[in-house]
């Protein structure tokens, strides 16, 4: 039975996720906290058998002996079905013994009578990763992050760590990179954090664990170029990106990468990598996705009409292909062609700020101008939440939508 650290351990977020490693990443579980973040209801005609129940449960928690303390909180809960913190205490004591089906269960029942604790949807979410529900885990950890987690960091840490593996191996490689940028806005370097930004970055949808072990020094070198982007130390990046390119110049996703760096200042080169990327890869559409983007920002509209179409072809589903058809359909005089194809890219990204953006602009020039007011609304709306979800307590993000 593995019996959960000691209060004397260290709990900072860079040990905590470096732990992560085997079984459902058998990490020891973050500390919970002295108090649970979640309101305790007052209690009706609280009797001595229930007070003394409770305080055996506390003793045996803060002992560390979580069987005890599963089975004594039970019996409180039995006496008290509304009693909130002994659902959260049970989970969490079935969570340090890995009994990922009885922790869920407790939160669920926690989430039943505290619907809106972000720390109790956060190890409702890592319960379901140890059971590999992954598409669940997910929204349950994204979920956590928008409302927060109270000043539980080394829980907030362990979640947006979990929900950016589960994002890459989901293949949103962008969101998963944009939240593992939150690891080096605090300069947390971790291994482990440096090797998931070295997934998301080369593309391979699977969790670290997952990863073939003759590809780890490549992926390693990959997480310290994007780790280093997303410290903004553009000299020491594109060093790394270089190294990259040269050391694996035939890898698919390597010169893609490079790529993206390069749009920041180098435009022109970060062209060059992406058609570098069309020939290992003749059929990626984030790059044709990137050329047409890069060549409207540059104004050749026409060039990027040519490059959006095939994008579009190659990723009939991939919403920023229609969003990049749609603007350079709408640059090159074609209104009413730009709005159908922003309509399916809304239909398929309802929430995406920038298509709503796009597609008032289009019912501008066509003349629809009630239309255009009520995109440029749901755009002002979707902005500010998306604001709000990026500078929030534990946000998650993507890059910026191209």
């Amino acid at each position: 039975m593995r019996r959960g650290r000691s209060a004397a351990g260290s709990w900072r977020l860079g040990v905590v996720v470096a732990l992560l490693g085997t079984s459902a990443y058998a990490q020891s579980p973050p500390k919970p906290p002295a108090v649970p973040p979640v309101p305790a209801k007052p209690a009706a005609a609280s009797s001595a058998a229930f007070d003394k129940l409770v305080d055996s449960a506390t003793e045996a928690r803060k002992a560390e002996r979580w069987e005890d303390a599963v089975g004594l909180y039970a019996k409180a809960i039995k006496l008290k079905p509304d009693f909130v913190e002994g659902y959260w205490y049970q989970g969490t004591s079935y969570y340090s013994l890995d009994k990922f089906t009885e922790c869920r269960n407790s939160f669920r029942k926690v989430l039943q009578l505290a619907p809106k604790n972000g720390a109790a949807f956060a190890f409702l979410g890592l319960c379901e990763f140890g059971l590999k529900d992954y598409d669940r885990s997910l929204q349950h950890l994204l979920q956590s992050r928008i409302l927060g987690v109270g000043d539980t960091a080394d829980l907030a840490g362990v979640a947006r760590y979990h929900a950016a593996v589960l994002m890459s191996r989901l293949e949103q490689f962008e969101q998963a990179l944009e939240t593992l940028g939150e690891f080096a806005a605090e300069g947390n370097d971790n291994p482990r954090v440096i090797e998931a930004m070295g997934i998301a970055t080369l593309r391979f949808p699977m969790l670290p664990i997952e990863l073939p072990p003759d590809r780890r020094e490549m992926v390693l070198m990959a997480g310290r170029a994007s780790y280093m982007m997303a410290t903004r130390n553009t000299a020491a990046a594109e060093r790394a990106f270089d190294s990259l390119a040269t050391r694996y110049p035939e890898t698919p996703n390597v010169h893609y990468a490079y790529g993206v760096f390069l749009l920041q200042e180098k435009g022109d080169a970060a062209i060059e990598q992406f058609k570098r990327e069309l020939e290992l890869q003749p059929d990626h559409s984030s790059s044709m996705m990137q050329l047409a983007f890069e060549y409207l920002k540059q104004g050749n509209a026409a060039e990027g009409l040519t490059w959006a179409k095939q994008a579009v072809a190659a990723a009939p589903n991939a919403f920023p292909g229609r969003k990049a058809l749609g603007q350079a359909l709408l640059e090159t005089g074609d209104i009413e062609g730009s709005i159908r194809e922003l309509l399916i890219g809304v239909k398929m990204a309802p929430e995406s700020p920038g298509l709503h953006f796009i597609l008032a602009r289009a019912y501008q020039r066509a003349g629809r101008l009630d239309d255009a007011t009520r995109e440029r609304e749901e755009f002002t709306r979707l902005d500010r939440l998306a604001r709000t979800q990026r500078t929030g307590a534990q946000s998650v993000g993507g890059h910026i939508e191209r």
